[in-house]
């Protein structure tokens, strides 16, 4: 093993710099579609069956539909602000932060900031319960199918699977930035087709029985009209598999459609089941690292700001295991094996963080996704107060914001309900 330490980038080939003086960036339309597709496509596509059968066919294929546009519009909207003023020429804006703060000014970033961060968080959280519900499964399967179905002796903790993915992510933590993470969002998102494919031939089989990213990448071409690219293919792909996944579920199982097609237990396709769980571990695992990616930095950048002299925030370590290099920074490694801890700990404490996740997502949707894209645009575009096209936008996002509002009652009660029925470090599921 081969150790050298170094303070900042010593590296001055120009080969190895972009054009702002930061390291050079490699994403493509491809690794930023699988960013988008591991964000987006995530274990609660397979409760979409549920919400389809609660919305009815009509309702719920045009709500996907709907939102599905919207985020797209949104979304393009959001990558003409990437750069500014000129959205090709322009300095780049390395967060969401800076893009709201350079086009909306004053303290809008700040609130840009605290409701992205907070989601992050709550999001890494909500991924922790998720995953060890998916290895529960597995467990409890195995269990049923050695006590002929029996469910009663059955009942196993999320503790220790928790634990499990403490670990893991741990480990994964330490890629030092979001450039370094292509391999995980393939892998990721692979894992992605995998259970909503197979959760989907899960209802089929009733059925025939029955009857952000955009930092990553390249100056050239315009990473504007490269993110729209990947946001075209992205939702496009989200848009299919949401519908497949919902449709089939539904109609496999109408009215007693269940709240996850994988989380269920006595299944007689059990091996289905079981791969199905399995990539869902895989995929979260790596969705956790490309959601958290922009939480990590903001807090590094913030901190090397305020301590810049210091060695122990600042300085990499470069090892060599054979042909295999990295390097070790030693804030990096203590802070986030702490947020990764803190997060297991609450999964642990709060199993019903899936709802207060519920309510982060529906207070941050209309602000993050539609208000402060729309009104970058409306600043970088100079579009008149008063004239159609600003009539047309501020009604959209009018339009979602009384989504979000009736989105965050619904969640505020199932919170309340939650609440009286678990005991913390004491769920079994």
């Amino acid at each position: 093993m081969e150790v050298e330490s170094v303070v900042g980038a010593n590296s001055n080939s120009n080969a190895l710099l972009d054009d702002d003086g930061k390291a050079r960036r490699t994403g493509t339309v491809w690794s930023a579609s699988a960013h988008i597709i591991t964000a987006v496509i995530g274990a609660g596509v397979l409760s979409l069956a549920w919400a389809m059968a609660q919305l009815g066919w009509i309702l719920g294929t045009a709500s996907i539909l709907i939102f599905a546009g919207v985020t797209l519009f949104t979304s393009n909207l959001l990558a003409d602000c990437y750069r500014s003023p000129h959205p090709v020429t322009g300095k780049r804006n390395h967060t969401y932060m800076e893009a709201v703060k350079a086009h909306l000014g004053g303290r809008m970033h700040m609130i840009c900031g605290l409701i992205q961060y907070s989601n992050l968080v709550g999001i890494a959280i909500g991924y922790t319960i998720t995953t060890s519900i998916s290895v529960v499964t597995i467990v409890k399967n195995n269990c049923m199918k050695k006590h002929n179905g029996s469910e009663a002796d059955c009942h196993f903790s999320n503790n220790p699977s928790i634990i499990g993915i403490a670990i893991a992510e741990i480990f994964l933590s330490q890629i030092p930035n979001f450039h370094k993470l292509s391999w995980i969002s393939f892998l990721a998102a692979i894992m992605s087709f995998g259970y909503a494919f197979i959760g989907i031939g899960l209802s089929l089989t009733v059925i025939i029985q029955a009857f952000l990213i955009l930092d990553s990448l390249k100056s050239t071409p315009a990473e504007n009209k490269v993110m729209k690219m990947a946001n075209s293919i992205g939702i496009i792909t989200m848009s299919i598999i949401f519908l497949l996944s919902g449709g089939a579920g539904y109609a496999a199982f109408g009215a007693d459609t269940p709240g996850s097609i994988l989380n269920t237990t006595g299944n007689e396709h059990v091996w289905l089941v079981y791969m199905g769980n399995v990539f869902i571990i895989v995929h979260i695992l790596g969705a956790y690292q490309v959601l958290i990616q922009p939480f990590y930095h903001i807090v590094e950048l913030l901190v090397s700001q305020r301590w810049a002299s210091s060695n122990f925030i600042n300085k990499e370590y470069f090892v060599g295991i054979g042909k295999i290099q990295f390097s070790i920074n030693l804030f990096r490694l203590i802070w986030r094996t702490i947020f990764v801890v803190v997060a297991s700990v609450l999964a642990m404490a709060m199993p019903f963080f899936n709802d207060m996740l519920a309510l982060l997502g529906a207070i941050g949707f209309w602000p993050l996704a539609v208000y402060f894209p729309i009104q970058m645009i409306i600043v970088k575009r100079n579009i008149r107060k008063g004239t159609m096209p600003w009539i047309g936008l501020q009604s959209l996002s009018l339009v979602c914001m009384i989504v979000s509002i009736a989105a965050a009652c619904a969640a505020i009660h199932g919170l309340g309900q939650a609440l009286g029925k678990y005991k913390p470090f004491m769920y079994k599921a």
